[in-house]
């Protein structure tokens, strides 16, 4: 395909996208209108189940199938980057020098380490109750452990970051989300339907149902999906590095020498 071909599929893709908006802004209802029938029904069976963060809700009760959607991808996505950033028969792993923390930087990390992980459990905990739930928990218990890195040093980070660990607890999380799927077509009713569990005591833990359970399994996965694609980045950043001593993707740009020593690359 020529790129005057490609630039014309581009612009009437683009006008047949805007004309297909333009429709349904004509269709909308007012700003601040009265009437909000979606709106409206959400809550409802939000509440109807026993789950009070309606958000949650719509995610994990009324469009669980597309919440797997969007877990899939960052599973998929996680998984080619393994694929693609894997160690090559050209590359070798340096341990990484260490380098100085600033005395209050590595007391701001390590005070608030086991604070930020707490609070990312929390999220995922209370995710059918409160503002947040599995995706933003999720990233927050990442961020946490990472926090080492910054107040440590490398090595530091990886003796509580196992990658094979966290791999197995990604693909386990995705696998919780299709085996409670499954669970409402055994139960003799829909995928993903909310019909397996009791619905439970209206704000407790155990309320809602599956919801707290799909919420869950999206924690585990998005945490561990996190951690994975970070340490493959930051393998190739601090760690691997070619034969020939020129690091893959500039990551050996500032060693030192020919020999491919570590010289110039620490740990942060």
């Amino acid at each position: 395909m020529s790129r005057r071909l490609r630039m014309w599929v581009l612009v009437l893709g683009g006008l047949g996208v805007a004309v297909l908006l333009c429709a349904a802004y004509l269709r909308l209802p007012d700003f601040g209108g009265a009437v909000h029938p979606y709106g409206d029904r959400a809550v409802d069976a939000s509440l109807a189940r026993r789950t009070a963060n309606t958000i949650a809700s719509v995610n994990f009760d009324q469009r669980a199938f597309d919440t797997l959607g969007e877990e899939t991808i960052l599973f998929a996505a996680v998984l080619g980057t393994v694929v693609l950033l894997r160690q090559t028969r050209d590359e070798r792993q340096v341990p990484p020098a260490p380098e100085r923390v600033a005395a209050p930087v590595r007391r701001y990390a390590l005070v608030m380490l086991p604070i930020v992980l707490l609070t990312g459990l929390y999220v995922i905990a209370h995710g059918q109750l409160s503002p947040g739930g599995g995706f933003q928990g999720g990233v927050v218990v990442a961020t946490a452990l990472h926090l080492l890195y910054i107040g440590a040093d490398y090595r530091a980070l990886e003796r509580i970051r196992p990658v094979g660990l966290y791999e197995i607890g990604d693909a386990a999380g995705e696998a919780a989300y299709l085996i409670l799927g499954v669970a409402g077509l055994v139960g003799g009713s829909a995928f993903l339907a909310n019909t397996v569990l009791p619905y439970g005591t209206f704000n407790t833990l155990a309320s809602g149902g599956t919801v707290p359970l799909l919420n869950a399994a999206v924690g585990m996965e998005v945490g561990c999906a996190v951690v994975v694609l970070l340490a493959r980045f930051l393998d190739q950043a601090v760690e691997i590095e070619q034969d020939t001593g020129a690091g893959r993707g500039g990551a050996g740009k500032d060693r030192d020498g020919p020999t491919g020593t570590n010289g110039g690359v620490s740990a942060r």
